[in-house]
């Protein structure tokens, strides 16, 4: 019964917010260093790092802990927002709540919904095409031989043939493998009739990444949703980031104003460059 009521406890609730809170903001620094790649890199270094995060086994282990954050994360947001409305059911026939709390924490639930939305919405059109999409391109180069221009998909593991030439779509021709007398596990991967691998292509995320926001139709809504969302993101991380410390109890007259600073300046700095990449990709990539 002690037990029960440990688990349904709003500050059990509270601290497995604030852990799977600190653990996303982790999260959101690493996923920021591989983004800005698409402003400060090019193509085949974001190909790149879009190919470790999707391939090496620790980062995907990190990754499956990082879905089940948000899951739980929202979840225990929902209930704790639940359960502080049942606890009090009857609004204060007087109240100034803006005298005494920002609007951030008035409206954590309404923000976090928001991004949730966000993620799915975002998943879909980036995670779902980079893992399930059929028709995902491979990244390539022109290769010239005999007067004849080819594009051929670029592989990252050496072997006697260390690229294949592409269809118009970008994918690699069957009759290529056939011809090779390979098998084609997925879009990355080729195999020989041992079944070792000899080629592993990269998917061409950033020919993706960058169509999805310049597209003439669509891109210009996109790019303005996605500094929106980002806009809510960042007013979420200003109550978020400091609460969650003082949620852990790690707060203290010589700690907090420190904390406030780099919280407020996280919650500042992060969305703003998440919001300058689509900014950068519509409006100013050639």
């Amino acid at each position: 019964m002690a037990k029960s009521a440990l688990l349904k406890s709003s500050i059990t609730k509270k601290y497995w917010m604030a852990l799977t809170g600190l653990f996303l903001c982790l999260f959101l620094t690493g996923h920021l260093l591989g983004n800005l790649q698409l402003i400060f890199s090019d193509a085949k270094h974001f190909n790149e790092y879009a190919l470790f995060m999707t391939s090496n086994p620790a980062v995907k282990i990190l990754s499956y802990l990082t879905y089940l954050s948000i899951i739980f994360h929202a979840i225990d947001g929902i209930m704790l927002a639940f359960q502080n409305k049942a606890a009090r059911p009857v609004g204060y026939a007087k109240s100034n709540p803006s005298a005494n709390s920002s609007f951030a924490s008035r409206n954590m639930a309404v923000l976090g919904t928001v991004i949730l939305i966000f993620i799915v919405t975002h998943m879909v059109n980036f995670w779902a095409k980079m893992h399930f999409d059929k028709n995902m391109p491979l990244a390539s180069k022109e290769i010239s031989n005999m007067g004849v221009t080819q594009k051929m998909a670029i592989g990252i593991l050496g072997s006697p043939n260390p690229m294949f030439p592409l269809t118009p779509e970008g994918t690699i021709d069957p009759m290529t493998l056939k011809q090779y007398r390979l098998v084609q596990k997925d879009l990355t991967t080729i195999t020989d009739e041992k079944g070792e691998v000899i080629f592993v292509g990269m998917k061409d995320l950033h020919k993706i990444t960058v169509a999805f926001f310049k597209d003439a139709k669509t891109g210009l809504m996109a790019t303005l949703l996605y500094v929106a969302a980002m806009l809510v993101l960042a007013f979420h991380l200003l109550h978020g980031f400091q609460s969650a410390f003082q949620s852990l109890g790690a707060t203290s007259r010589k700690f907090t104003p420190a904390i406030k600073f780099f919280g407020t300046a996280f919650a500042i700095v992060v969305p703003a460059l998440f919001a300058a990449i689509p900014v950068y990709i519509h409006f100013f990539l050639k």
